[in-house]
């Protein structure tokens, strides 16, 4: 753990402030905090900015052509088992704004492994 980081827990510990705590399942699980003084002293923290990673990171498990009616929940309950992952589609598709993704019908989205875990091969 970093000095910066064990101040911040020391000071959390210390005020009723609390750092927001994400679900596992949340995009911003894993998001690191900062902290920023301000010039009378206050301490602020916030969330490091999260970059969309680029979806030739992601390993493609299959596609989904979107039909009227498709909404990124439903895609994500249907292809992960839980509606709120709906931001994995965003990322393995490159999409800055969800609504993107199922304006166009017939547009082929990528299902993909979660970023980082390898395509799997038999070869």
């Amino acid at each position: 753990m970093s000095d910066a980081q064990k101040q911040l827990d020391t000071l959390l510990s210390q005020s009723a402030t609390t750092v927001p705590r994400f679900p596992a399942n949340s995009r911003y699980a894993a998001t690191a905090t900062t902290t920023l003084t301000t010039r009378d002293g206050q301490m602020v923290i916030y969330l490091r900015r999260r970059f969309v990673p680029q979806p030739e990171r992601f390993a493609v498990l299959r596609d989904h052509a979107v039909v009227h009616g498709d909404r990124l929940d439903l895609l994500a309950s249907m292809h992960f088992g839980d509606p709120e992952l709906f931001w994995r589609l965003c990322d393995a598709n490159g999409a800055i704004r969800p609504d993107d993704l199922t304006e166009a019908v017939g547009r082929r989205l990528r299902i993909t492994l979660p970023e980082g875990l390898p395509e799997h091969s038999d070869a």
